[in-house]
């Protein structure tokens, strides 16, 4: 929900760590949307005898920031603060955490009133030394790669999914177009507190429910590769699989999580996500690691690129179209070749910016990737194939 602008705003949020065994890094971006709502969390050590734990997580507001930036200050401290952590009972002590934000929020001056109406995703994870911990409440979504291949990923909640649909109905509402009541695409939320509110039922039972899903993993020291959590954002146009082959082919080009990360969401714009991105990425020590081999694939891959993008605009001449045309014939083009080696998972797009910088040595006036974006709609299709 929400309108859009008209140019996507490319200015990037980023962090990075590294302890406890692990590094992470951290994008975010507003893209198309009129506004940021996506929120995150990453904290490497927690406090007291926890030291050698790590939590990470991501929020994707809708109607406004406010919930989504509520959870990122206050769901962790409503987790460890629950009896049931105390008793170790990991698990439960999330979902009761969860829970206890959601009706403590409710409580909030601010949304008690009723007016406010956003209300927000989460995903979350827990990385011990023996387990990682995986919660998800709504379509944010995490991704547990070994062998650069996904072999756990949370369950999008959805509300034509059956058992999402058959709450909602046995609350009183109904599933239209995909959506709860006609309006929002999520079955399950922090905050929406105008989906909440039928007297008779629990808090899991209500037309949108705040209850996450939780699961549990051990580690594999010699196997786990990363963890990804993201919003739908970057799922929207990437599949499980696709993301991860991806992430995997780039921490083989650099050790650099930031980087990595900012390819990422830049990757997503180009394949036409028109939502807010963000992405937090956490490392393993049996991920990839930069290799030369890798490296110097990707500049043969680099320089097929310049060479074909060169001869495609020689032919194309067309000095008295509009720039964004000739770009778009371009793009096209070179859309409809079987060019090998391109990463995998990522496809042309990932290559996206080095095609923008060689057609601007061309014509200097197509500047700060505007021709790129409008063609976008043109060439989201092809990218995404």
């Amino acid at each position: 929900m929400g309108a859009f602008l008209n140019k996507p705003e490319t200015k990037k949020y980023n962090e990075n760590g590294e302890g406890n065994g692990l590094r992470y890094g951290v994008a975010s971006m507003q893209g198309w949307r009129v506004e940021m709502e996506d929120a995150h969390h990453a904290q490497l050590t927690l406090n007291g005898t926890l030291s050698d734990w790590s939590y990470f997580a991501v929020f994707d507001g809708h109607a406004g920031a406010r919930v989504s930036a509520h959870c990122a200050d206050n769901l962790l401290e409503c987790i460890l603060q629950t009896d049931e952590f105390r008793r170790e009972e990991i698990a439960e002590a999330i979902r009761t955490g969860f829970l206890d934000l959601d009706k403590k929020m409710r409580e909030l001056p601010e949304l008690s009133n009723g007016e406010e109406k956003s209300g927000s995703t989460a995903v979350c994870a827990f990385v011990s030394p023996k387990q990682i911990y995986i919660a998800n409440c709504g379509d944010s979504r995490a991704v547990l790669a070994r062998n650069g291949a996904p072999i756990f990923a949370t369950r999008d909640h959805k509300p034509e999914l059956p058992s999402e649909k058959s709450r909602i109905v046995q609350a009183g509402g109904s599933v239209m177009i995909q959506r709860v009541n006609g309006s929002l695409a999520v079955s399950r939320a922090l905050g929406d507190y105008e989906y909440k509110k039928v007297l008779d039922r629990g808090p899991c039972e209500q037309l949108v429910s705040p209850e996450p899903e939780v699961s549990v993993h051990e580690r594999l020291e010699a196997e786990d590769e990363f963890l990804v959590l993201a919003c739908d954002g970057v799922w929207d146009v990437m599949s499980n699989e696709d993301l991860c082959a991806y992430v995997h082919s780039l921490l083989q080009l650099t050790d650099d999580l930031v980087a990595i990360t900012n390819q990422v969401i830049d990757t997503c714009l180009y394949k036409g996500s028109k939502d807010n991105m963000s992405i937090v990425l956490v490392v393993f020590p049996a991920a990839p690691k930069p290799n030369a081999e890798a490296q110097r694939a990707d500049r043969e891959l680099d320089e097929t690129l310049r060479q074909r993008l060169t001869a495609l605009i020689e032919q194309s001449g067309g000095q008295d179209e509009e720039t964004s045309s000739r770009f778009s014939y371009v793009l096209k083009q070179l859309v409809q070749e079987n060019i090998p080696g391109l990463p995998p998972g990522g496809g042309l797009a990932a290559k996206q910016a080095l095609l923008d910088k060689i057609y601007r040595e061309f014509y200097p006036e197509h500047t700060d990737s505007s021709e790129t974006f409008d063609c976008q709609a043109e060439l989201a299709d092809a990218f995404a194939n």
